[in-house]
C-alpha cells in the first residue's frame, strides 16, 4: 500500500456531503479518518463535548456513509454522542468550530438542524425502536431506502433496546441495526448481558486451538483431510458458539460479525453485503473508545464527556469551590461511615454522579445498574422494603425514563428512597435533551414524595442527612457546575422538617427563590437596595412541604412576590406559592414568577442561557421592579 498522501492536501476540507467520499479510494479515506479525529480533537478540547465516543466511531461513520445513501437511507444514532464526524461529513464542516455554543451546532442529532439527522436523540436506548419505526413507514409508503440504527456505548443495557429488537425480529422488518460494541457505556458496561456480550475467544487462543486441531486431524490417516474439510465448513458456526450471535439470532436477526470496526476496507465489504438483504440484520462491529487520542484511550471513562481543556489531555488545575457533584459524594461517604444501612445506586455514571469515591470505599453497598434508570427506582424500593436506606444518584433529565417507578413502585407504598437529581435546572452545552427544567413538576404531583433544593452546596450537605432520616420518599435536586464558594461547616446535620429559611429582611417586596433561584434573589436583592427598595429574600429549601405559613405571612406583609427557580413554570415552584395564596384566600397579593415558559432550552453557556430566558438576577430585579411600580 502506497505511503499516506502529503499532510499540507486536507481532503476534509473539500468534504461537503457524503457524496463527496464516494469518490475516494481507501488510502484517502483512511487519510480523511486521521483528518476527522485531528478535528474532533481540536474543537472539543476548546468547546467541552463527548470525545471519547465519537473518536471510536470515525471508520464506522466513514463506511456508513459510503455504502448508504443518505438522507434517503436513514441513519439514526444512538444517543447522538458519537456524531461529530458524522456531522463533519454532512455539510456542517464550516459551522463545527461553534459546536455545542449558543446558536452554533448541537452536540447531538437534531432534525431541524440537518436533514441528514435522521431523529433527535439525546438519550440512550432508543435508536433501534425510533428506526423500526421509520423502517415500517418505508414498507407503507413502498419506499427503497433503507433504514439503520447504530447503537452502542452500552445502550444495550436498557430493556427499551430490546423491546425494539423483539418488535423488529417478530415483524420481520427490513433493518439493519449496527451494535458498536466498546464495552463502555459511559463507564465500563455491568451486567450479565454485558458478559455475555464479550465472551468471545481472544485472536491468540483462537488460532492456537484452530492449528492445534488442523495438526491433530491431518495426522490421522485416509480420513484427516475429509475430516479437516468438515471443520473448516464448520468454522462459522464455532465461532457463533463463542459469540453474541445466538442472542440476536433468538430474536430472528441475521447476525454478522463480530468485525474490527477500525478496519474500513472490511467494514465497507461487510455493510455492503448486508445493504441489500431483507429482513432484520445485525452487525457485531469491535471498537475502541477514545481511539487515536490516548488520554481518551487510556481513560475512556473520563473523555466520555469533557469540559475545554488543554489539547495535550492534561488536566486543568482544580479550581475552588467544589463542585455540587462532588460535595454529594464526599458526604455519602461522610454518612455511609456510621450508618451501614445506606446504599449507594447509579445508572451507568459513578463518575457523573460524584459516586466512584462511594464505590472505592464501599464496595459492597454500591450497584451500577447500568443504563436501566427503572431497574435503578423499583430495585431501590425493594432494598427499602427490607430496611434499608438506598440514594438513587441519576441526573435530573435520565430520571423522567422512571417516572412510573418512582409513583407506583416507590411512593405508593412510601418507601424511604432518597433520589439524588444531579443537573437539575439549567445544564448548558449539552443542550435541550440533557436540562433539567421538569422535575419539579412531575415530582411535586406526586403524593408521599417531598422535594428538596439546596441553596449552596453546604446546604447541600444537611439536605442529604435530612432526607435520610425522614420516614418517606425524598427528592433532592441540585444543579450542575461549581459551588458558591461558601465554607463546608460541621458535619452534615438535619434540618427543620418544612421550614424556609429568610436570608434577608425587607417590606417592599418578597424575593422567594428555591436552588440557585436563592443566589439570583439575593444578587437582585442587592441591586434594588441600590434603588431605595427594600427586598426580604427567603430559601424556601422544600417546594414540598412548602414553608406556607412563612411564606404567606411575608407576602401578607410585603404585598408583592416574586418566586424564582430554574424549572418550568407549569406546576414548579411558583405554582406552588400561587396556590398556597389561594387556599389562604391572599387574592390581594400580586406575584411574578420568574421561571421558564413553556420552552425546552437550547444550548449554550449556563451564564447565557439563564439571561436569555430571564431566571437570572437581571430578570428578577426586573420583575420586582414591575412589582413595584
Amino acid at each position: 500500500m502506497p505511503e499516506e498522501l502529503p499532510k499540507s492536501v486536507s481532503i476534509l476540507d473539500g468534504i461537503d456531503s457524503p457524496a463527496d467520499i464516494k469518490e475516494l479510494n481507501l488510502l484517502q479515506l483512511q487519510q480523511l479518518a486521521r483528518e476527522l479525529r485531528q478535528r474532533i480533537i481540536e474543537t472539543v478540547t476548546r468547546t467541552g463535548g463527548h470525545l471519547a465516543p465519537s473518536l471510536g466511531v470515525v471508520e464506522l461513520t466513514l463506511a456508513l456513509h459510503y455504502v448508504f445513501d443518505a438522507p434517503r437511507d436513514k441513519i439514526v444514532w444512538d444517543v447522538g454522542h458519537q456524531t461529530y464526524a458524522h456531522k463533519l461529513l454532512t455539510g456542517r464542516r464550516q459551522q463545527f468550530a461553534n459546536l455545542r455554543q449558543l446558536g452554533g451546532l448541537s452536540g447531538f442529532p437534531r432534525r431541524s438542524e440537518s436533514p441528514y439527522d435522521a431523529f433527535d436523540t439525546g438519550h440512550a436506548s432508543t435508536s433501534i425502536s425510533a428506526a423500526l419505526g421509520m423502517a415500517f413507514a418505508e414498507r407503507l409508503k413502498k419506499s427503497q431506502g433503507k433504514v439503520v440504527a447504530v447503537i452502542g456505548d452500552g445502550s444495550l443495557t436498557a430493556g427499551l433496546a430490546y423491546e425494539g429488537l423483539n418488535q423488529a425480529g417478530d415483524m420481520d422488518q427490513d433493518l439493519i441495526v449496527v451494535l458498536n460494541d466498546n464495552g463502555m457505556s459511559i463507564a465500563p458496561n455491568v451486567g450479565a448481558l454485558s458478559k455475555f456480550m464479550s465472551r468471545t475467544l481472544s485472536g491468540k487462543v483462537y488460532q492456537r486451538f484452530r492449528k492445534e486441531l488442523e495438526r491433530r486431524l491431518r495426522s490421522l490417516p485416509g480420513i484427516g483431510e475429509d475430516l479437516l474439510d468438515i471443520a473448516r465448513r464448520s468454522e462459522e458456526s464455532f465461532k457463533a458458539f463463542y459469540t453474541p450471535g445466538m442472542l440476536f439470532e433468538a430474536f430472528k436477526f441475521n447476525y454478522v460479525g463480530p468485525i474490527d470496526g477500525h478496519d474500513l476496507e472490511r467494514l465497507i465489504e461487510t455493510l455492503g453485503y448486508v445493504k441489500p438483504l431483507q429482513g432484520p440484520q445485525l452487525v457485531h462491529v469491535i471498537t475502541k473508545k477514545g481511539r487515536g487520542y490516548q488520554p481518551a484511550e487510556q481513560n475512556p471513562s473520563h473523555y466520555h464527556g469533557v469540559g475545554a481543556q488543554p489539547s495535550s489531555g492534561a488536566a486543568r488545575p482544580h479550581d475552588h469551590p467544589l463542585s455540587y457533584t462532588e460535595v454529594f459524594g464526599q458526604t455519602m461517604v461522610e454518612l455511609a461511615a456510621s450508618r451501614p444501612e445506606i446504599i449507594a445506586i447509579t445508572a451507568a455514571m459513578p463518575e457523573g454522579t460524584g459516586l466512584a469515591q462511594f464505590a472505592e470505599a464501599y464496595p459492597e453497598r454500591f450497584v451500577d445498574v447500568g443504563i436501566a434508570e427503572q431497574h435503578a427506582v423499583t430495585f431501590a424500593g425493594g432494598l427499602a422494603a427490607q430496611g434499608f436506606r438506598p440514594v438513587v444518584a441519576i441526573y435530573s433529565t435520565f430520571m423522567q425514563r422512571a417516572y412510573d417507578q418512582i409513583v407506583h413502585d416507590v411512593c405508593l407504598t412510601n418507601l424511604p428512597v432518597v433520589f439524588a437529581l444531579d443537573r437539575g435546572g439549567i445544564v448548558g452545552e449539552d443542550g435541550a435533551t440533557h436540562q433539567g427544567l421538569l422535575d419539579l413538576s412531575f415530582l411535586r404531583c406526586v403524593p408521599n414524595l417531598s422535594l428538596m433544593a439546596p441553596a449552596d452546596e453546604d446546604e447541600l450537605r444537611h439536605m442529604l442527612r435530612t432526607a435520610l432520616e425522614h420516614q418517606g420518599p425524598v427528592a433532592l435536586r441540585y444543579p450542575r457546575g461549581k459551588g458558591r464558594g461558601v465554607p463546608l461547616e460541621g458535619p452534615p446535620r438535619a434540618l427543620p422538617w418544612g421550614r424556609a429559611q429568610v436570608r434577608r429582611e425587607g417590606g417592599d417586596v418578597l424575593l422567594a427563590g428555591i436552588g440557585v433561584g436563592v443566589a439570583a434573589a439575593e444578587q437582585a436583592a442587592e441591586r434594588l437596595a441600590q434603588e431605595g427598595a427594600q427586598a426580604a429574600v427567603v430559601n424556601a429549601r422544600f417546594v414540598k412541604p412548602l414553608d406556607e405559613e412563612l411564606l404567606c405571612d411575608l407576602a401578607v406583609r410585603c404585598g408583592r412576590v416574586v418566586t424564582v427557580e430554574e424549572n418550568e413554570a407549569a406546576g414548579g415552584f411558583g405554582s406552588a406559592v400561587l396556590e398556597a395564596l389561594a387556599r389562604r384566600g391572599l387574592s390581594g397579593v400580586r406575584v411574578k414568577l420568574v421561571a421558564l415558559n413553556d420552552t425546552f432550552v437550547e444550548h449554550g453557556s449556563q451564564t447565557e442561557l439563564r439571561a436569555l430566558h430571564q431566571v437570572d438576577a437581571a430578570a428578577v430585579a426586573a420583575a420586582a421592579r414591575e412589582l413595584l411600580a
